[in-house]
């Protein structure tokens, strides 16, 4: 990442947000969209109540002069400023989330596609990817070459990719023939496991292929010493984050960073068709102008944001108080995927306890107010946004509360060691099925529901994952396994699982693509 103190940058300015504030100083009569005028007057009056009146004379459509149309627009310029606060060589701003972003990353990189229905290579992926990867995926006709990352049975939790199993995956593409278009990986985790992010893009470059990252948890990545260094300053080539997850923009909005690296010339064009296909023509300038605060506010801020690296120590320095709770990061050490923690992810083990984090985190917020990120059978999430003073004690004292309750209503003695009944672990994933068709031919073939008993060795026309962990473990494209199955089922009937992309909630029924069954 460039320095933020950068002279031929002004980061003390939001050019974008600022254009929209003197838009809406000026009053102006409004004959044009949105339906609200820009105004609380007559039927608006509700609205404004709900989001603000200032929120409503914000909000105005795209292509105006002197905010986002012509050459040096504000809207220019706060992209331009996001490309230096990154490290990169290009950023756009997205409206509908990394979910847009991921999408538009495989497309960008699957442009140079020529003939429909040819096979037109493979982008080596995390199997940990989010759906919105596979949405990529059936859009192009490109294929997936799968590389399972580390998993933590203990909290039910996915890591990272080694450059070595990322390596391997390349390999077993050669193998077959599939003409490799890309490496996709997840860094950071959801759980704030940060991957080789170097060496991996090392292994993807020597393959002559750009590395995506998708670090939708990590926007706020390289902006304070202890943070871990941003994807783009480490050879990373596309970077898809969600900032308003960690950068203190508005919910839905997002970036996608261009480094200016060894295939950034043959990609911006491709990734700003991609941009055209996915961005919405009637993009939120609420959203818009969010991310430039945020990049203003990130870069400005860092005192903040090192306050915010001191909380979080200060809970993880409470939970070690009480051997009950687990610290996850304190075993990031058994995984060599794992390079570094984000420490403003604090994600806490409950596997010594007979509470489980689905329980932790229901009772929290029912009963004591408070709301975590995530949950897993044996683990609960706590993110620390930058610079937000959050009351640490708070939940460090309503945790310990749940624990006791459970105690004392089991019947357990607390001074008594660890209690039985502790979360079981999530079982061995299987392994995926064969892939014989693209997600794209499966996704538009005609498909068929059947039973469950009748599935194994059919072709998947869904993805579907077990949470936890949430792994995609039946992909459009993929023979459907006994494996696979049993372990969806297993997973559906527990009281602490579901299935996400499944027909029904015990998974009794899977829709396959048409045509004959296993001979």
């Amino acid at each position: 990442m460039r320095q933020a103190q950068d002279p031929r940058r002004d980061h003390g300015r939001a050019p974008y947000a600022e254009a929209l504030e003197r838009h809406a100083d000026q009053d102006p009569l409004m004959f044009m969209v949105p339906g609200h005028a820009a105004t609380a007057a007559g039927m608006s009056g509700d609205l404004a109540e709900f989001a603000g009146e200032l929120a409503l004379r914000h909000d105005i459509p795209q292509l105006v002069d002197g905010i986002d149309a012509g050459d040096d627009s504000p809207l220019e310029q706060a992209l331009d400023l996001a490309a230096d606060a990154w490290g990169a060589r290009r950023a756009w701003f997205l409206a509908n989330g990394s979910s847009q972003g991921n999408r538009m990353a495989v497309i960008g990189v699957g442009a140079a596609v020529s003939e429909a229905g040819a096979d037109v290579g493979v982008i080596v992926a995390q199997r940990s990817a989010h759906s919105s990867f596979l949405d990529g995926l059936v859009v192009t006709g490109l294929g997936p070459e799968w590389v399972f990352p580390e998993f933590d049975a203990t909290h039910g939790i996915n890591h990272g990719l080694t450059p070595a199993l990322l390596d391997e995956a390349f390999g077993r593409a050669a193998e077959r023939g599939d003409r490799p278009r890309a490496a996709y990986v997840i860094s950071p985790s959801y759980f704030g496991a940060v991957s080789d992010i170097a060496g991996l893009a090392d292994v993807a470059h020597a393959h002559g292929v750009p590395l995506i990252v998708d670090a939708a948890w990590g926007a706020h990545f390289g902006f304070h010493p202890e943070l871990p260094d941003f994807p783009t300053a480490l050879g990373a080539d596309i970077v898809v984050t969600s900032t308003h997850k960690m950068g203190g923009s508005l919910g839905q909005s997002a970036m996608l960073l261009l480094a200016d690296g060894p295939f950034a010339d043959a990609l911006e064009p491709s990734l700003e068709r991609a941009f055209t296909l996915t961005q919405t023509t009637s993009a939120s300038s609420l959203l818009l102008g969010s991310l430039d605060i945020a990049r203003r506010s990130l870069v400005r801020e860092t005192d903040r944001i090192g306050d915010s690296v001191v909380l979080a120590e200060r809970l993880r320095t409470l939970l070690r108080t009480d051997d009950r709770f687990t610290l996850v990061s304190d075993e990031f050490g058994d995984y060599s995927s794992v390079r570094r923690a984000d420490p403003l992810r604090v994600s806490i083990g409950l596997s010594r306890t007979e509470v489980t984090g689905y329980e932790m985190r229901a009772e929290l917020a029912r009963d004591h107010g408070i709301l975590l990120e995530i949950a897993t059978s044996a683990a609960v999430v706590a993110f620390l946004g930058p610079g937000k003073e959050l009351d640490v004690d708070r939940l460090f004292r309503a945790m310990v509360a749940v624990l006791d309750r459970a105690a004392a209503e089991a019947g357990e003695d607390r001074d008594a060691g660890t209690p039985a009944g502790a979360p079981p672990a999530v079982p061995t994933l299987p392994a995926p099925g064969t892939r014989v068709m693209t997600p794209r031919a499966a996704y538009f073939a005609g498909t068929e529901v059947v039973d469950w008993s009748a599935a194994v060795g059919r072709v998947s026309a869904d993805a579907l994952a077990a949470y936890p962990p949430g792994v995609p473990n039946i992909v459009p494209g993929e023979q459907i396994t006994r494996e696979a199955l049993d372990f969806l089922r297993a997973v559906a009937a527990s009281p602490i699982g579901y299935v996400r992309g499944a027909l029904d909630s015990r998974v009794t029924k899977l829709r396959v693509v048409a045509g004959p069954g296993p001979q």
